[in-house]
């Protein structure tokens, strides 16, 4: 399994597809198929039956987007860029844009 340099709650910017220059806040990575769910980017309608629990029609969410699409966008800079990763004094690995050099937070919720 591949380890991608996108995580959940970073904003990204999509950067190719119907949906490209779009900007948005990953709401869940799945590794397995290198794609990202990314609110209000690749929205799809879905028709769905009624259940006790809800009504049936026609639902609108998100679908997931390959990876290779998004770019990180740098806290610092605003821009969209690519990462690398720089090892810290005390062990810990962090990732860091390519354009400013500053590390990129974990935001977590």
């Amino acid at each position: 399994m591949l380890k991608y340099k996108i995580r959940r709650n970073d904003r990204v910017m999509v950067i190719a597809g119907k949906d490209r220059g779009k900007v948005g806040k990953v709401k869940k990575v799945l590794p397995r198929k290198a794609r990202a769910i990314v609110e209000g980017v690749n929205i799809i309608k879905k028709h769905q039956k009624p259940t006790p629990g809800n009504q049936g029609g026609i639902v609108e969410k998100e679908a997931s987007i390959h990876i290779s699409n998004l770019m990180l966008i740098c806290p610092k800079c605003t821009d969209p860029v690519r990462v690398g990763y720089k090892v810290l004094e005390d062990g810990s690995k962090v990732r860091v844009c390519k354009k400013c050099g500053e590390a990129i937070p974990v935001e977590e919720k």
